[in-house]
């Protein structure tokens, strides 16, 4: 790089950074901010803006607030106070964010679950919430009655749309309550370190774990990403990410809100339609995660796929070899790449648009942000120390695990930890990493950087793989797997795709002779959400040759072998989505997998 374009490239760094920490300054003064307190002051400013556009309806920034406003005077009229929670169990729809910044707006924390779970990780995440109140709808009718039976106490359902069974209209309800803003003081008391909702992510044990999600959190989330991007009044945001996930629900969300733009929201991605929405509502950004523009490169070509007005992206997980492709082809002028885990306090934003950089951080400004990358011992799976006891910091080119300092007094380097798990909380922070007593907190994954600062995304640890933009908990699937009747063990594992993002789950199985392979998926498919169930199948004679010493189950050659029948010689299976069942792999139908004439 010359002399001049790295002066350029610096300056851009110094000024955006200091830009954004400004704004996230700004956007938090005061101990006893809030979330609603900032959402208010934007809805305030643009109250006769269109906020949100939903299947041909369309709601302003003042009829956002005032269906919120309702929400709030339910929530109190019901008795919750400050601390309590309602779980929100539904899809994508032109309520959702204002149900809960509605409940926000009383102290009541809005859970946010994931609307694919069934069974005992549904009941779960509402469990470990303490949700007195679910927030449902019709559709999702048979999910909640899978679940019903693991409910610890048994909460009462609210149903958008209708009431059902035993659900309460919730519409009804509202409509019994003023729409009127509740009084300041309804949140008196709470501040900015303070919960304000809890976004779901899966952990070790293999049931989610509910991240709790502080007002400053939230309010950094909102606000971060429009300064990264540029974003303005003007733009209208595509969104066709899951409101319960952080990205979507609150990062893409403030693209929009904290600007006086516009969400353009769809309940769900569709390749098919998403550039025919994008030129409809005219849209000039989206938000997107990896997976969902190597599916648009992939699609065959539509006729409005560059006539549309789109001059950004914001997300994560765009990969090296889909970036350039994508852009090119879509007419994408600029790429907003950034990383950040839901709970954590390690960042990085890419707002250079350099193709397969999460972000940079350059040596001399380190000390004004917390991330540190440490070497860590991939086979072992844990950190490098010296002979000191210390943690070694990674050089450029090096490979090493993200940790982000944790400091009592700087709410920005807060780890908030989970809700109703301790010790899941104390196993994301790593201790004496560069001083006796300093503690940082664990991403879990591993990162390089090089000499001008880029950072890059390298793997995670351990076992959790990430297919359709979703992390995978294997103990979570070997346990679905293992309370089969006839199934003995089960070792679960991701296994690569070509043509695809993360990894494909396998699981390697002994059980019975005769194993009931159509009864087993149909108990998959109800235990597990689609994107968990394993993909491939392959049948184990016994336990100990799959073992080690320590009676850990062997997962790197199996890895290794894969899916593919001229290395597996076991029974071998794929779920075929068209037969709607496990079918045997064999050399053809292996080659029409690797060769992407099946889609998975």
């Amino acid at each position: 790089m010359g002399f001049i374009a790295n002066i350029k490239r610096e300056a851009h760094f110094v000024s955006q950074a200091a830009r954004t920490l400004s704004r996230i300054k700004s956007a938090t003064k005061g101990e006893e901010r809030t979330v609603a307190d900032a959402i208010e002051e934007s809805v305030d400013r643009h109250a006769e803006r269109t906020a949100f556009i939903f299947e041909g309806e369309s709601w302003t920034y003042a009829e956002f607030d005032a269906y919120a406003n309702r929400v709030a005077n339910w929530a109190a009229g019901l008795g919750l106070r400050r601390g309590d929670s309602v779980a929100l169990f539904i899809r994508n729809r032109l309520e959702y964010v204002a149900i809960w910044y509605g409940l926000t707006k009383v102290g009541v924390i809005a859970a946010l679950v994931n609307n694919q779970l069934t069974g005992q990780g549904l009941a779960h995440c509402v469990n470990i919430a303490r949700a007195q109140h679910v927030i449902t709808e019709p559709a999702l009718a048979d999910a909640i009655a899978s679940a019903q039976e693991h409910f610890d106490p048994a909460p009462q359902f609210w149903c958008l749309d209708h009431a059902q069974d035993d659900t309460r209209d919730f519409g009804a309800a509202l409509q019994e309550v003023s729409d009127a803003r509740p009084p300041h003081e309804a949140r008196a008391g709470l501040g900015i370190a303070d919960t304000a909702l809890m976004i779901y992510t899966s952990g070790t044990t293999g049931l989610p774990k509910a991240a709790r999600i502080s007002n400053y959190r939230a309010i950094t989330f909102l606000n971060v990403f429009s300064v990264a991007s540029g974003a303005d009044e003007n733009d209208r945001v595509l969104l066709v990410l899951p409101l319960y996930h952080a990205t979507g629900g609150v990062c893409g969300v403030g693209l929009a809100l904290t600007n006086g733009g516009a969400i353009i929201l769809e309940e769900r991605f569709s390749a098919s339609r998403f550039w025919d929405v994008a030129c409809e509502n005219d849209a000039t950004a989206f938000m997107y995660v990896g997976e969902l523009c190597r599916f648009l490169t992939a699609a065959e070509p539509h006729p409005k796929e560059r006539a549309h007005n789109i001059r950004f992206g914001v997300g994560n997980g765009l990969r090296p070899d889909v970036w350039e492709r994508f852009q090119e082809r879509f007419n994408i002028p600029h790429i907003v790449e950034f990383y950040g885990a839901t709970e954590g306090n390690v960042s990085f934003i890419n707002t250079e648009g350099a193709p397969g950089a999460i972000g940079r951080l350059p040596s001399y400004a380190k000390p004004l942000f917390n991330a540190r990358l440490v070497k860590f011992d991939v086979e072992n799976e844990q950190v490098v120390r010296g002979e000191d006891g210390l943690c070694i910091e990674a050089a450029p080119g090096e490979v090493g695990e993200a940790l982000g300092q944790i400091k009592a007094d700087n709410q920005r380097s807060q780890f908030d930890g989970y809700q109703g798990a301790d010790e899941e909380t104390e196993r994301k922070i790593l201790r004496d990493v560069f001083q006796k007593g300093d503690a940082w907190f664990r991403t879990g994954d591993l990162m390089r950087f090089d000499e001008d600062g880029y950072y890059y995304f390298v793997d995670r640890i351990g076992d959790t793989f990430r297919w359709r933009s979703e992390n995978v908990a294997t103990s979570e699937v070997a346990e679905a797997i293992t309370i089969f009747d006839g199934v003995s063990q089960a070792n679960v594992y991701g296994v690569p795709v070509p043509g695809y993002d993360g990894k494909a789950g396998m699981a390697a199985i002994v059980a019975d002779p005769g194993i009931d392979l159509a009864a087993l998926r149909a108990h998959l498919e109800r235990e597990l959400p689609a994107y968990a169930r394993p993909l491939f199948m392959r049948l184990q004679s016994d336990h100990a040759s799959h073992a080690t010493g320590t009676f850990k189950l062997r997962k790197v050659e199996l890895v290794e072998e894969g899916f593919n029948p001229d290395r597996v010689n076991e029974p071998l299976f794929f779920d075929d989505q068209r037969e709607g069942a496990y079918v045997n792999v064999d050399a053809a139908l292996y080659a029409d997998i690797i060769e992407g004439r099946i889609r998975l």
